[in-house]
């Protein structure tokens, strides 16, 4: 196989682990940060140039589209454990067919979802207890945002399987264009056009466009062996079956996840408006912390399906406690600073002193144990890339939803207070983790894959 740039395919079954680990981490934990520009361009910009119902209306509608949206990506986590480990096998014509595959899955789930999206947008923000005087901004909000839905989905498929053969550098850089795009779309259509609500979804659609024919560009100038011919897409029901396999308890496990954070939502709607504005803000500030363990958890899935591909489950093993290192030191860092800058970064979502003294006051319960949910990202992805998907959907089906949810309805009669419903992450980060790692040890995963071989 010829060498290849930076820009190319990466083998993460050779060399020195951690430092391979750590190359193909940076560009995932740049990627996040850069996300970190999808998600929060739309709210600094209404929360600063419009009112605080519009504010509501961007923070609600988007947990609402994050937990529909979910359930397809997860198709994205299949593709990308399937490509990775017949790359890490050599199996250049299962490549091809899951390229092809992948596309297929890209344009029935997109229109699948914007059909859903559109229309039941008002049933489901009446169902998160939206006020009246906020539904109809959340609903222009929503629908305008389900137009992006196929180049969202084209995006995610895509940049799971360049990842999934080492290239995390090229989704990176397509995303930071996009990103450019998003905050440059945002100021024409909020500022100078004065669009409104509708202005921050439109900036949406104009960014996740950009990057996602950025990213079916690269996938047509891959090698000739499995490279996207526009010609050749079509579904190849054995490699369906193994995307399918994966990717469907994956997507499950992200929409039940999400589903828990509407039920926290739709108590927290029933706090005073404050708490509610607190919590939109502390959804963003989070995610400066969550997005870089997410993208140590990507590396952790790609780092074992490429190994367990080639059949060292030994190197595989080193990989994941390499993985979980790394995400601690980071959790702890990024916990830490936004402690310590916690005015200043609140501050870019809303200028209300009271939402701010809220939103320090949700941080000090949550991010000192932030660090617990590098286990749970790093062994759930490990698991998805070891081919085990339906138990770490249960696992969050019963701690991140089953507890959750009893816990938030609990706080809610014990203490009704914004730091109330914050005591319920951590609690629940500590005991999904912790079944994680009992089902990981107990089921013997990585050697079982090497003896199936």
């Amino acid at each position: 196989m010829k060498k290849l740039s930076v820009f190319g395919e990466v083998r993460l079954t050779e060399g020195n682990i951690w430092q391979k680990i750590i190359l193909f981490a940076i560009p995932l934990l740049i990627s996040s940060l850069i996300q970190q520009l999808y998600n929060t361009a739309d709210l600094i910009f209404v929360g600063n140039y419009l009112d605080k119902q519009a504010t509501i209306a961007v923070g609600s509608g988007s947990l609402l589209i994050t937990c529909i949206i979910n359930f397809f990506t997860g198709l994205s986590v299949g593709t990308s454990v399937v490509m990775g480990q017949f790359f890490g096998a050599g199996d250049k014509d299962s490549m091809h067919r899951t390229v092809h595959t992948a596309i297929v899955l890209c344009l029935v789930g997109g229109t699948i979802l914007a059909f859903i999206g559109i229309l039941g947008a008002p049933l489901f923000l009446k169902i998160l207890n939206i006020s009246s005087d906020i539904l109809p901004l959340g609903v222009i909000y929503m629908r305008i945002y389900f137009m992006s839905i196929f180049s969202i989905m084209f995006f995610n498929i895509g940049s799971g399987i360049l990842r999934a053969i080492g290239d995390s550098t090229s989704p990176m850089l397509y995303q930071f264009i996009g990103g450019i795009t998003n905050v440059a779309a945002n100021y024409v259509f909020i500022v100078i056009l004065n669009m409104g609500i509708s202005g921050a979804a439109f900036a949406t659609f104009a960014s996740q466009s950009v990057a996602a024919l950025l990213i079916i560009r690269k996938l047509m100038k891959l090698p000739d062996e499995y490279r996207l011919r526009l010609n050749k897409i079509r579904i190849d029901s054995s490699v369906l079956n193994k995307i399918i396999k994966i990717g469907i308890p994956s997507g499950i496990q992200g929409m039940l996840l999400t589903l828990s954070n509407l039920v926290v939502q739709s108590n927290i709607n029933m706090l005073e408006i404050n708490s509610i504005a607190a919590f939109v803000a502390y959804y963003k500030v989070e995610l400066f912390i969550y997005l870089p363990i997410q993208a140590i958890g990507q590396a952790s899935m790609t780092f074992v399906s490429q190994n367990v591909g080639a059949d060292k489950p030994v190197r595989a093993r080193k990989g994941i406690y390499s993985c979980i290192l790394i995400g601690i030191v980071v959790s702890v860092c990024a916990s830490v600073l936004l402690i310590q800058m916690s005015d200043v970064v609140f501050s870019l979502f809303t200028k209300d002193e009271s939402v701010i003294e809220i939103g320090y006051e949700i941080i000090k319960v949550t991010f000192p144990y932030y660090f617990i949910y590098v286990f749970l990202e790093v062994f759930s992805n490990t698991l998805r890339g070891a081919g085990h998907s339906i138990q770490p959907m249960l696992i969050i089906l019963l701690n991140m939803c089953g507890v959750r949810v009893v816990m938030v309805y609990l706080m809610m009669h014990v203490a009704q207070t914004a730091q109330g419903i914050a005591v319920v992450y951590p609690v629940t980060w500590l005991t999904a983790s912790v079944s994680m790692i009992i089902y990981f040890k107990i089921s013997n995963c990585l050697e079982k894959n090497s003896k199936k071989k």
